[in-house]
């Protein structure tokens, strides 16, 4: 058996554009990575780096243009109809916005056993709610939950919810997209937490999208820093937050709050300034060039492979240079 739960190779996503002649969205470009079995890879970026889109190209809720996506010895990306139905027991996903993942008629026994009811059919009644009954106590729900609607919970309760309703097939990879964004500061940590021991417990391997660094370095053994639909840095968590190597990696980094005034102030480095440039009409070369306080000319002609540096890969033409610190 494999050592990996996922191996993604060349993953591209691209969305044609309605209007007077055809456009092209790219969305993700050549994005390649893999996720041992146990372990936790974490992808971070700006609000339209194209986190959420590779999320939803490997469970097929989007098409992906190019590449392969290898998990439990087949490609998702080439799966169709009933190997794709089948596959989908094992690859489950919990989203943002745990209300709104819910649908508000059913109750949490029925939001919870329906995965059951869909791949495992011919469970009885009692099997199945004593399975249900056992995935609510594991997210911290009470059996007194069993028939309460979705919009009497609070956030963090709702998103137990989703949680026991991916996890109740004991899949083999889980999806979190943006799982604790949504959420209070005080409830966060306590479903970081959740994830991390239900990980444990039930042998997940799992892709983390989050922006929230912090959450990301409590969470992750390896994260991504994507920009733009394509990867910048790939590095085990403890070598990105002590060496950036990606000068993008680095203005992330730069970007998060530091509760101390003082520190604050004498903190040298300026934040990452400008917008990400739009999909449509991406930047020549190194996608990253626009905002990059150490471009030069090489930057604007050819994209930068991703290259050893470090215990990082990188994808910079100056990945490495100490004149720079990188």
């Amino acid at each position: 058996m494999s050592a990996l739960a996922l191996e993604v190779q060349g993953l591209t996503v691209r969305f044609a554009l309605a209007g007077g002649r055809q456009r092209l969205l790219q969305a993700v470009t050549d994005v390649s990575f893999s996720v041992p079995r146990g372990e936790t890879l974490g992808i971070v970026g700006e609000s339209g780096s194209g986190k959420s889109t590779i999320a939803r190209a490997l469970l097929r809720l989007v098409p992906a243009s190019a590449g392969t996506a290898w998990f439990r010895g087949v490609d998702l990306l080439a799966l169709e109809r009933e190997p794709l139905r089948a596959i989908r027991e094992h690859l489950q996903i919990i989203f943002q916005d745990p209300l709104a993942s819910l649908d508000p008629r059913m109750r949490v026994g029925q939001l919870i056993a329906e995965p059951l009811l869909e791949f495992r059919p011919r469970l009885d009644a009692e099997a199945r709610r004593s399975l249900v009954l056992a995935m609510m106590e594991r997210v911290g729900l009470l059996h007194s939950h069993l028939n309460r609607y979705p919009h009497e919970f609070s956030g963090g309760q709702a998103q137990r919810i989703g949680i026991a309703r991916a996890l109740v097939l004991e899949p083999e990879l889980l999806v979190c997209d943006e799982p604790i964004s949504a959420l209070d500061v005080s409830i966060k940590s306590q479903i970081a937490n959740l994830l991390k021991d239900l990980q444990a417990q039930l042998q997940l391997s799992l892709i983390f999208i989050a922006h929230d660094l912090a959450a990301v370095r409590f969470s992750c053994e390896r994260v991504l820093v994507l920009y733009l639909g394509r990867v910048m840095e790939i590095a085990p968590r403890a070598a990105l937050f002590s060496t950036p190597r990606h000068p993008y990696t680095r203005a992330l980094l730069q970007s998060v709050p530091i509760p101390d005034p003082q520190r604050a102030r004498a903190r040298r480095d300026a934040p990452l300034g400008g917008e990400i440039p739009s999909p449509l009409a991406p930047p020549s070369g190194c996608v990253f060039r626009t905002r990059c306080p150490f471009a030069e000319a090489r930057c604007a002609e050819r994209v930068p492979e991703l290259r050893t540096v470090g215990e990082s890969l990188v994808a910079c033409h100056r990945a490495g240079d100490a004149a720079i610190g990188l």
